[in-house]
This record gives structure tokens, C-alpha cells and sequence, in this order.
């Protein structure tokens, strides 16, 4: 029987990578997949904010996501090492 994630589980696993290197792969429509680096900024009962890396503007943008989009696969989290190198993969199914 495969295991079953809650919200709860999913913010608890991020609670440990706030401060963290993260890339962010979000669903563009038509196959297109698109994919931001950014850092764990905040984590919040509902939500967790994510401080995105804007590549053209040398700036950042903080940007909110709730657990349930981690959940239904909305968005799939990668979280990054110092050298960049991808140390986990969240995505339930």
C-alpha cells in the first residue's frame, strides 16, 4: 500500500530547507514546463514564500505557494546543495 502524504508532512519537510536553494517546476500549459531557482524565504501555516531568482532583472520576487499545490503535483520542488547539485526531489506521487 503506498503512503499516504498530508499537508502536514509536506510543511513539516520544508520547515527543515527554509534558507535553502531551491529550483521550482511549474506546469506552463502545452507541455511546457517552466523552471525558476529561488530560496526558501518563509513557511506559514497555509503557505510557504519563495524568494525567486528573475534572471533578466538581477532582482528578486517573492512568490507564495500553498502545500496543495505540492500535494496534486501543481508544482515539484527540488532542493539544491551549496554546489547546486539537487539533494532531494519533493513530489508525492
Amino acid at each position: 500500500m503506498p503512503e499516504v502524504v498530508t499537508l502536514l508532512d509536506i510543511k513539516r519537510s520544508l520547515e527543515q530547507h527554509v534558507g535553502q536553494k531551491i529550483v521550482v517546476r511549474t506546469n506552463g500549459g502545452r507541455k511546457k514546463i517552466l523552471e525558476s531557482t529561488g530560496v526558501i524565504k518563509e513557511i506559514y501555516p497555509s503557505v510557504f514564500t519563495v524568494s525567486m531568482e528573475l534572471r533578466a532583472q538581477q532582482s528578486a520576487n517573492l512568490v507564495s505557494f500553498s502545500y496543495t499545490d505540492v500535494l496534486t503535483s501543481t508544482i515539484e520542488l527540488l532542493v539544491c546543495n551549496e554546489q547546486g547539485n539537487q539533494t532531494m526531489n519533493y513530489k508525492p506521487h
